[in-house]
């Protein structure tokens, strides 16, 4: 084993401080500090690393490459330490240094690199792929400024670049070795060569050099270390003299801000044709990039391109990457010179697709035109896909045209992406049950008929290491003392605490470490929010990206409901609330960023009403990430998981909280079914539609929210208080694009197409019985106990075993 040597760490600290910063550790910032020992970890996870890739290279190992457009990795250093088992080394050495390490985590800025589950749960799997031992790479985009760093500005969201690289980022390196000419636009010549072949080639093109960025990803004390490859963009050409002394300045730098503007943000804003066109540039960018780059690297060490499926898979992680389909073809097809039907074959056995949702904008649809003329040899090739696809529908479904416009891959003028992916893809594979269910029964029906054999279930996971051992020592410790450090490494021994579940001391312990979250928390919202809030209140925590369908409009409208009951009767039974939420709203989302401002305009509100007695209080975590949400999770006593029914393909968070000892009140979606099986029904609080009451309602038209606003005051109430100036007096009507959305239908969209008022009183039944169970305190304990103690199945390296047996069939690499 390569591990920490505490002298050499030692002496690194103090050398690069003094080669980077001409500094001695008594004069040296927190900042400094941070780079100094991250870079002399770095000194021991490069052994590891460069010793683990040599062990790929001489076993000639299948590797998986990870694409997506997401890795939301958090902080490095603090996991690093852990995952390198390295921390008593380290702790012991800063303290002779007389450095907090504390207080230099904190100065280590979270990786802008994505922005919800989707991201986050890709970290996950690289995690639990090096901790599992199975070669990997993820490969994504080296945003400059992330999607954007979140303000609360009276109220609102404001967005503003999250500069993340603004000091550099030492755990990364440039490997220019690698880079890749990556083509857009231009047209197609097709020629005939020596053998007889039509050959096609791309001219008259821009381009942009693709160039890697690696980042280490550190495997659980095992001296494996995985690699992320995000790639930047840089001009080929940086600067043209000859147009700059012709006066064309803005030809003379035409290719640098073509290379500048693609890897600048993620998801740029689409409700626009020039971001569009942006995004799908970064989509081909990265997977264009990462293809070319590994199959060059299967060609170093093998003769016979037809063999790649044996050593590459590519794992497409939801519709974003789907581009990559057409790009291995066009690879094989324009480089390799092999037929279509030899690409097509190889292309199928190396492609393999996540769907992550059901909701229509992810099942992304570029518009002809733009995709033709951005990628035109590319768009051959999808056009030539189409057509002989189109051909077998129409053999197995001769004069079914309704087939063809479901599954086509062209139609109306647009290239529909998630066909593409299944189509080309040997493996297609939902993340939960129920969401595996709904897109063969429902949403990918046709294509499950045609290619039953194709479809699976791969349930979400994270990683224990990141959200228990770093976000929660205090509770990974007790959890440890109680059953030893198995569970690091293998989740369902966790399953252990299951005896404590009846020991009063046991309870007492750990709803102890329980309240010193929840004064951790506390002291980080005083901090940020100017906000005093009572610890032996209810933490209940709905933090994940913000859409509609998620539903915190659901939580707020609960939340003014209780504060109209308190105030028409201050002495009503109540045991103290404290509602805290944590979200970001995508740039374009009108009516999500709308319900942010509505969740702060509400807290303003109840926050300074004294007559109420501090009963409520309502927070915003404003910038929710990583980093913060780790504070979160372990604070929570109520998890709210309350999407609407059918909606959430799985979740992760709802994972996240249930191993911190937070108890669930959620909607029987997602993952929420199994973690209900698991924890059992009496621990946890369901309510609302099913999900196939809802797809019910969704094909029969929907259901008239009208009638529950005339005929229930109390929901009557709450809505006219979005237009009457409740909260917002200086702006009565600022809230009627909300108040709309619930009770009127309009051109594109139903009445309260998430079901909120429909599902309102369940909802606040289930507040009601969250309240009862929470004042019997031996019982709260146990279930909190117990959901720590049942989540074993939701560990991410269960997930990726499932992935490596089921999809992938890698081989596992033995630490040396």
């Amino acid at each position: 084993m390569i591990e920490l040597n505490k002298k050499e760490f030692k002496e690194n600290i103090i050398e690069y401080l003094k080669l980077f910063y001409r500094k001695n550790i008594d004069e040296a910032t927190n900042q400094q500090l941070f780079h100094a020992i991250a870079y002399s970890l770095k000194n021991t996870i490069i052994e590891q690393w460069m010793a683990t890739h040599k062990t790929y290279e001489e076993k000639d190992v299948k590797t998986v490459y990870y694409l997506s457009m997401e890795f939301l990795m958090g902080r490095a250093l603090g996991n690093n330490i852990i995952n390198l088992k390295a921390e008593k080394v380290v702790r012991e050495v800063l303290d002779e240094l007389g450095i907090d390490l504390e207080d230099i985590e904190e100065e280590e800025t979270d990786p802008a690199l994505g922005n919800g589950g989707l991201g986050r749960l890709a970290a996950c799997f690289l995690d639990s792929l090096s901790t599992l031992g199975y070669p990997a790479y993820g490969c994504g985009i080296r945003y400059k400024y992330g999607m954007f760093k979140q303000k609360i500005i009276d109220g609102y969201q404001v967005e503003v670049p999250d500069y993340w690289l603004e000091e550099g980022y030492p755990f990364e390196i440039k490997r220019p070795e690698y880079a890749k000419e990556v083509k857009f636009g231009g047209y197609v010549r097709m020629i005939r060569d020596e053998q007889g072949r039509d050959r096609f080639i791309q001219e008259n093109y821009q381009s942009v050099k693709a160039v890697p960025y690696d980042i280490p990803i550190v495997g659980y004390g095992n001296n494996i270390v995985n690699t992320l490859r995000i790639w930047d963009a840089e001009a080929i050409n940086t600067f043209n003299l000859e147009s700059f002394d012709k006066g064309d300045y803005q030809k003379a730098v035409e290719q640098e801000n073509l290379a500048r503007i693609i890897c600048e943000v993620l998801y740029p804003n689409d409700n626009h044709y020039a971001g569009k066109e942006l995004r799908l540039k970064q989509q081909y960018f990265f997977v264009s990039a990462s293809i070319q780059r590994a199959v060059s690297k299967y060609m170093e060490k093998h003769n016979n391109i037809k063999n790649l499926p044996e050593k590459v898979c590519f794992q497409l992680n939801d519709t974003h990457p789907t581009v990559a389909a057409a790009e291995l073809m066009r690879i094989l097809l324009d480089e390799y010179c092999l037929s279509w039907e030899e690409a097509w074959e190889i292309t199928n056995k190396t492609c393999a697709y996540t769907n992550h949702t059901i909701m229509s904008e992810a099942l992304e649809k570029w518009p002809i035109d733009l995709f033709s003329r951005l990628l035109p040899r590319i768009y051959q090739i999808v056009e030539e896909i189409n057509r002989r696809f189109v051909m077998d529908i129409k053999k197995r479904y001769p004069g079914n045209e309704s087939k063809i416009e479901k599954m086509a891959i062209l139609y109306q003028g647009q290239v529909r992406m998630a066909n593409l992916a299944i189509v080309a893809s040997f493996s297609v594979n939902g993340v939960a049950r129920l969401h595996t269910e709904i897109l063969k029964n429902q949403e990918l029906k046709d294509f499950y008929e045609m290619y039953p054999e194709r479809f699976n279930n791969k349930t979400n996971g994270i990683t224990q290491r990141r959200f228990l051992l770093h976000g929660n020592p205090l509770l990974a410790d007790w959890v440890t003392k109680k059953i030893g450090d198995q569970w690091i490494v293998n989740l369902p021994h966790i399953d252990k605490l299951t005896a404590f579940s009846e020991d009063p001391i046991s309870l007492r312990e750990f709803m102890d470490i329980k309240y010193h979250n929840k004064k951790r928390l506390a002291k980080y919202i005083k901090e940020h929010n100017q906000i005093d809030i009572d610890t032996n209140s209810i933490f209940d925590i709905q933090v994940k990206r913000l859409h509609e369908y998620k539903r915190q409009l659901l939580n707020i409208l609960h939340v003014m409901y209780l504060y109209n009951q308190l105030k028409k009767n201050p002495n009503m039974e109540f045991y103290p609330r404290t509602f805290i939420f944590g979200a970001k709203a995508s740039a374009g989302y009108e009516r999500a960023k709308s319900i942010i401002k509505l969740i702060n305009s509400v807290g303003a509100v109840i926050n300074e009403d004294t007559s109420i007695g501090n009963k409520i209080k309502v927070v915003f975590i404003e910038n929710y990430r990583v980093s913060n949400g780790e504070l979160l999770f372990a604070a929570a006593d109520v998890s709210e998981q309350i999407s609407t029914a059918s909606k959430e393909a799985s979740g992760t968070g709802n994972m996240k909280f249930m191993l911190n000892g937070a108890i669930t009140i959620g909607t029987m979606d997602g993952a929420n079914v199994e973690i209900v099986e698991e924890v059992g029904l009496e621990n946890a609080f369901i309510f609302g539609l099913s999900s196939d009451e809802v797809i019910n309602y969704e094909k029969n038209g929907g259901y008239n929210p009208q009638d529950i606003y005339h005929n229930d005051l109390g929901i009557k109430e709450v809505l006219d208080q979005l237009i009457n100036g409740f909260y917002t007096p200086e702006k009565p009507n600022l809230f009627k694009n909300i108040y709309d959305s619930l009770l009127y239908s309009n051109g594109y969209e139903k009445a309260d197409p998430y079901f909120i008022l429909k599902d309102f009183r369940t909802y606040e039944a289930a507040q009601k019985r969250v309240a009862e169970a929470y004042l019997d305190k031996e019982r709260w304990a146990k279930s909190a106990l117990l959901n720590t103690a049942k989540c074993g199945k939701f560990s991410s390296d269960r997930t990726i075993e499932e992935y490596v047996q089921d999809i992938w069939h890698l081989e596992k690499i033995e630490p040396k």
